[in-house]
């Protein structure tokens, strides 16, 4: 694996040396023995610029490391050249690490176009759909994120606690709506999930105190 991440990490440097190489072998030689270094610059270069380097963001994204994961999608120079679905997470992690430095206007932007493009597998789209409506949560845009958040379910989300985070969410709209029924609906269906994320298990707590006494 270690040695596969530093392929991808330096593999449009070795595709560059390698098609130098080609070169000066067939001056001072011949073609056909030139080929073989001609052939796998060639797949290196392709692979840097049609798949990217985004395998590499996996292990800074699990070690915490906001920074390192941010230089990797930096080092994407051409982004329009990306295999589609490869571009699509592309603007979707950008979406992400914009979400977690608060930049809520370039979050939008870069996940509409991850969105837009379309993503590899539902529960993917999905997700990205609920970010979405977490994102309008935050601009207090309660129309549009009650829309987003209601296509992520519809889409499917990858495990419980999104869907838990998902319901929570609408039970929170729903009382700034009044709509108190439909709030203690989704609050049911949030708790009947049974989420272990610490912060949607505090989130449950908190609406538990009051939501038995209010009307509906």
């Amino acid at each position: 694996m270690k040695f596969y991440n530093l392929l991808i990490k330096y593999r449009l440097f070795t595709g560059i040396a390698l098609i130098i190489i080609a070169i000066i072998t067939n001056i001072l030689s011949s073609f056909w023995p030139a080929f073989i270094p001609y052939l796998i610059g060639v797949v290196f270069l392709f692979g840097h610029f049609f798949f990217g380097p985004l395998r590499l963001i996996q292990e800074y994204m699990e070690a915490g490391d906001v920074e390192g994961a941010e230089k990797v999608l930096n080092s994407i120079k051409f982004p329009d050249l990306l295999y589609k679905p490869v571009r699509s997470v592309y603007y979707t992690l950008k979406g992400n690490l914009a979400m977690m430095k608060q930049d809520f206007d370039g979050a939008e932007k870069n996940m509409k176009k991850g969105l837009d493009l379309g993503m590899p597998m539902k529960e993917a789209e999905g997700a990205s759909l609920l970010q979405m409506g977490m994102l309008y949560m935050q601009k207090n845009d309660l129309r549009q994120a009650e829309s987003y958040i209601r296509q992520a379910l519809r889409k499917g989300l990858p495990d419980k606690e999104n869907q838990a985070a998902a319901y929570l969410q609408l039970c929170s709209i729903m009382m700034t709506k009044r709509e108190f029924r439909a709030s203690k609906e989704f609050f049911r269906k949030a708790k009947a999930l049974k989420p272990t994320t610490q912060q949607i298990v505090d989130q449950i707590k908190q609406i538990e105190k009051y939501i038995s006494r209010i009307p509906g």
